[in-house]
């Protein structure tokens, strides 16, 4: 357990909150790039990290994530014409380019002086893989872009589902990296199966054990950790051993195992302090990668049937996420359709900020308490001056990564099982250097 201060420091993002701080030196997903496809289209209205934005995509394409208040009388720009290149705010015609420069002032007399003056506050912005991203810290540590975890090649196929999710994000994050709970709460979606691994169909994800009390072993990381869930499998379990292993990249990102057909990846993005964007990511070959409007309707994820076109979610708490209890009589676990809404259910009840001082943790728990452990340290440090975990070079790029599964001897070493050559010599450099 931890205490309240303990907690507070893990999960408050908000202004000046050192764990806030640490994601501001990362470059975070702000949208997808569908949510401003084109040119001179609505602008969209974002929070991030305690702060109301707004991104719009301009008349040459750019985009430009802003304030979302104007700096004249402070109305909302989400409302204002995105045109000629820029955003106009309605109440009295001052226009923003992508770079937060005024360039009109309709209400000011010529020759006054004041459009010179005046800088609205925009965030450096790139684009890829399925997404906008932003920079909201300090321009003296803003870090080179680079490819995400989930776009080893430009080829690669990136489907993303996303869900606005009214809780904290520290939460979700520990049940993207908590392999125990799948063999009960998505029981009826991950179904054990006589494979020789874990394998994909159109409704389920099959994998190769029964055992649902997973022996949990870390391995510290300069990226985070990596943990492995080892299983009993249904072949050959005297002398063999069904490993899954997971990726925590710090601050907001988990790789976990793929199947048979595709890699899988989770991002958790805080919009403030108890409400969060979740991405759900397939990606790998694009011949076998579901596409972005299959991978929603597996996940049951779909716009317009399961979340509002800014993936507002359908099934919430004020309606009992839409549970069927008469499809749990007949068999289905949860009665709950979809892996992300399941999960949704048990993050939301926790409660905004799940209180933490009364967790009993177990040792299926390894994973999360390394976690909370990485990343209160990770706080303390930034508090007390030092640099965001993750930022520290050398650093090993994040597409350089892979999880793994598989059912392998018992002698194997799961520490090598599915890292890279790059990411095995920059760890060896590391422990060289300590």
């Amino acid at each position: 357990m931890l205490t309240k201060e303990e907690n507070d420091l893990l999960c408050r993002v908000e202004g000046d909150a050192p764990m806030g701080q640490i994601m501001r030196r990362h470059w975070l997903p702000a949208c997808l790039i569908e949510e401003v496809p084109e040119p001179d289209s609505d602008p969209l209205k974002l929070r991030l990290l305690g702060e109301d934005l707004v991104v719009f995509r301009d008349t040459e394409g750019r985009v430009g994530v802003l304030d979302e208040m104007c700096p004249h009388r402070r109305a909302s720009l989400v409302f204002g014409r995105n045109e000629e290149c820029g955003l106009r705010c309605l109440y009295h015609g001052w226009k923003i380019d992508v770079e937060g420069n005024v360039v009109e002032m309709a209400s000011e007399p010529p020759g006054t002086g004041l459009v010179e003056k005046v800088k609205h506050k925009a965030y450096p912005v790139r684009e890829g893989a399925g997404f906008v991203w932003v920079y909201m810290g300090p321009a003296e540590t803003m870090p080179e872009f680079e490819p995400p975890v989930f776009q080893p090649t430009p080829e690669t196929r990136v489907s993303i589902a996303k869900i606005h999710i009214d809780c904290n994000w520290a939460q979700i994050l520990e049940g993207a990296i908590d392999s125990a709970h799948s063999s009960s709460l998505h029981s009826s979606d991950m179904v054990p199966a006589r494979v020789p691994g874990a394998a994909a169909t159109d409704t389920n994800w099959l994998r190769p054990s029964t055992d649902k009390a997973p022996r949990m072993q870390v391995q510290r990381t300069s990226f985070g950790f990596r943990y492995a869930a080892i299983r009993k499998p249904i072949a050959n379990p005297q002398t063999h051993d069904y490993i899954r292993t997971t990726l925590f990249i710090a601050p907001y990102s988990v790789l976990i195992p793929p199947n048979n057909l595709y890699n899988v990846a989770i991002l958790h993005v805080p919009t403030d302090d108890t409400h969060t964007a979740f991405h759900f990511i397939a990606w790998g070959d694009a011949a076998t990668t579901p596409a972005t409007e299959e991978w929603r309707k597996f996940l049951h994820a779909q716009v317009g049937i399961d979340v509002d076109k800014h993936f507002i979610k359908v099934r919430n708490r004020a309606n009992n996420y839409l549970q069927d209890r008469k499809a749990m009589k007949l068999g289905n676990f949860t009665g709950i359709p979809g892996i992300p809404n399941q999960d949704i259910v048990m993050w939301e009840t926790m409660g905004p900020i799940a209180d933490r001082t009364h967790d009993r943790l177990g040792a299926s728990d390894l994973a999360i308490v390394e976690f909370r452990k990485q990343m209160l340290a990770a706080a303390q440090a930034f508090a007390a001056g030092g640099p965001a975990i993750g930022t520290v070079e050398p650093r090993i790029p994040h597409n350089k990564l892979m999880s793994f599964e598989g059912v392998v001897p018992k002698t194997t070493d799961w520490r090598v099982m599915g890292v890279t050559p790059e990411e095995m010599a920059h760890e060896a450099k590391s422990h060289a250097a300590e």
